[in-house]
């Protein structure tokens, strides 16, 4: 997937995404048998006012043929992710990557970037429903450990999902070992 680049998404890109993320989520509407899943029914001001309040990644696919005018590659958004961060999460939401694309490492990239954006955070959240398999899969396979199952429904479980930044808790730690050498 070396011809895939993830970039920051703008305002431009919703209803595109908006596309996406419906062909993404069927395959969870026929897991859970619902069709009626807040991802599928989510309007275009919706979307549009999820982009003023999250960060939304894209990742671009560039085009096989360069277009005759300017030797431009085209680029095609194939899947997507958004998050905020609050308090110190990062609360990841919606990774959605076009079926054709989808086990050919596309989602990890994405995933990658959102952690890479909030590197900051000192935790990262995220949610997917129990059959999902291939979604717990990834995220388990990224480092995120299950803390917490909802039950939404008879026929839906949410479970949550949670990764420490190692990174930022090594950090605090070396600045706290730090200041405590200063006071000796």
């Amino acid at each position: 997937m070396d011809r895939i680049e993830i970039k920051q998404a703008s305002l431009e890109d919703a209803d595109m995404i908006l596309q996406l993320q419906i062909q993404a989520y069927l395959t969870e509407a026929e897991i859970y048998n619902d069709y009626g899943i807040p991802p599928l029914i989510q309007s275009f001001n919706e979307i549009k006012q999820e982009f003023s309040q999250q960060i939304f990644l894209k990742a671009m696919k560039k085009g096989e043929e360069e277009e005759e005018e300017g030797g431009d590659q085209t680029m095609t958004i194939v899947g997507s992710v958004r998050a905020y961060h609050e308090r110190g999460t990062a609360y990841i939401r919606r990774l959605i990557v076009k079926p054709e694309y989808q086990n050919k490492g596309v989602g990890t990239k994405l995933m990658q970037a959102i952690e890479q954006h909030f590197k900051f955070a000192n935790r990262y959240e995220l949610f997917t429903g129990h059959k999902s398999t291939r979604n717990l899969h990834l995220y388990q396979k990224l480092g995120y450990y299950e803390f917490k199952r909802v039950p939404v429904n008879e026929s839906l479980t949410m479970v949550f999902l949670e990764k420490y930044n190692n990174h930022n808790n090594n950090q605090q730690r070396k600045g706290f070992l730090d200041d405590r050498r200063l006071l000796s």
